[in-house]
């Protein structure tokens, strides 16, 4: 029996349990892995909501561990690998739940992260940098000197995307709603930072591109803002919008967008993850960057796995700069 994060009814995060199962084996193309620790993200408070899931429900998409077994048809590991998982499977509905002591997942799903990271570290790792990979480096193709504005910036993918940013010649602009991020924000590498609760986005992106705009615009928010961005636009700018954490209506300048024949993008990281040959591109990119110390996942705090409802708590304060992670006890 395992120890497994499920949840009995939709809602906020005293919902979750830790519930004793057995863990299935693996079946074809499958692996079983002992986790050592759990990536939380914003899908999961979303997924925890979803009142049209089949109840009860695993959840979580992102962990690291130990193959633990291994199901037919699946090579290139074998059982004590240190593995993570990347985002390969949607969460709705979700197919392999992965937050507990033992997970099932697609071997499609699991590579072997390099040994000069923590296990913390693994489980803070694909779904962020593939997330701003993809829509930096292989939809908005990136170059030296673009200027990209970052909203949410502390978030973990909003912290990668400005790695990423930095490691390729661009100016990563940090957007954050107090000054109390600010100089964290700062030293993680942004550029500049615009305070949205206090400064006009448009006047200050002026200011920082001697009014040409920014090229690039990585949006996890939408709602009214996303007009602001699309102000602070430059001409022929792409904007990626990868998630929607503002619940007011999202609404877009239609002549801003047709006189500065702007590209507006949904974006979301299955696109490429489920994708053979964009996926291998895109973990060789990041363990590259790895390697090169130009990225570094950037971990906010951890909580053991008893503590599940704390980890789910912290997420919903948005007060995390950086990743939250679960330990899981051996």
């Amino acid at each position: 029996m395992s120890k497994i994060v499920r949840f009995h009814a939709t809602g906020g995060p005293e919902v979750l349990t830790l519930d004793d199962i057995e863990v299935r084996e693996p079946g074809q193309g499958e692996i079983r892995i002992r986790t050592r620790a759990l990536g939380v993200n914003r899908a999961d408070e979303v997924f925890r909501n979803n009142h049209l899931v089949e109840l009860p429900s695993g959840i979580g998409w992102e962990a690291s561990g130990e193959v633990d077994a291994i199901g037919p048809d699946v090579e290139g590991f074998t059982v004590g690998d240190a593995v993570s998982m990347i985002p390969y499977f949607t969460l709705t509905p979700i197919n392999y739940p992965i937050h507990g002591e033992l997970a099932i997942a697609p071997a499609t799903a699991v590579v072997k992260h390099p040994d000069t990271l923590s296990w913390e570290q693994a489980a803070a790792l694909w779904g962020a940098y593939l997330t701003a990979y993809g829509a930096l480096i292989e939809t908005a193709d990136l170059k030296a000197g673009d200027t990209v504005l970052i909203p949410a910036a502390s978030s973990s993918v909003g912290l990668a995307a400005i790695q990423i940013a930095r490691s390729m010649g661009a100016r990563p602009v940090a957007l954050t709603r107090t000054s109390a991020k600010r100089q964290r924000l700062l030293d993680e590498g942004a550029e500049a930072v615009i305070v949205t609760d206090e400064e006009d986005v448009v006047t200050r992106v002026n200011e920082l591109t001697d009014g040409h705009g920014a090229r690039v615009i990585f949006d996890p928010v939408g709602g009214p803002a996303l007009a602001g961005l699309i102000g602070a636009a430059a001409p022929g700018a792409m904007v990626i919008v990868y998630g929607a954490l503002s619940s007011e209506a999202t609404t877009v300048p239609v002549w801003g967008l047709i006189f500065k024949t702007l590209t507006i993008r949904g974006y979301k990281v299955h696109e490429l993850t489920t994708d053979v040959k964009r996926r291998k591109a895109a973990v060789d990119w990041v363990l590259d960057g790895l390697a090169r110390k130009t990225l570094r996942p950037v971990i906010d705090t951890v909580f053991p796995l008893e503590d599940i409802v704390g980890a789910h708590r912290h997420l919903e304060s948005g007060s995390q700069v950086g990743k939250i992670v679960v330990t899981v006890p051996r």
